[in-house]
């Protein structure tokens, strides 16, 4: 290859004595503006509240979830129950109107003497009323 062809970047002009040193002290540079914790007892103390905060937040967040599972399950044995009372309903519904069949009612009340008319029923006029008009 030729020497016009090759790309190398500016760091590699230097020695390899120079660019240790420099790399060591720009990582020396950042390790002071690096933020380290310090969980010594005044820093604790210093946070408690937040400590607290978050504590709180913890149960209120167990709280939300138990009492969202109490709500499914509530809604769930309603749903059941509607369920239940709409097949009740249903069925007595289906029963009524068996039983108020003509045929059937003529069976209910045969035990009474009553007995299904065979006669077209007899109108009774008043002749009071078509005598004044």
């Amino acid at each position: 290859m030729k020497e016009k062809d090759q790309h190398i970047p500016a760091e590699h002009d230097a020695a390899p004595e120079e660019v240790n040193a420099a790399a060591k002290a720009s990582v020396k540079a950042a390790g002071k503006h690096r933020w380290k914790p310090r969980m010594g007892y005044r820093w604790i103390m210093k946070n408690v509240t937040f400590f607290l905060f978050l504590a709180a937040l913890a149960v209120i967040y167990i709280y939300n979830g138990h009492y969202a599972d109490k709500i499914v399950r509530d809604i769930n044995r309603t749903n059941k129950e509607l369920k239940e009372l709409q097949y009740e309903y249903k069925t007595l519904k289906s029963e009524v109107m068996f039983r108020s069949k003509q045929s059937e009612l003529a069976k209910a009340v045969e035990p009474f003497g009553l007995k299904e008319l065979t006669r077209p029923p007899v109108v009774l006029i008043d002749s009071t009323i078509t005598a004044s008009n």
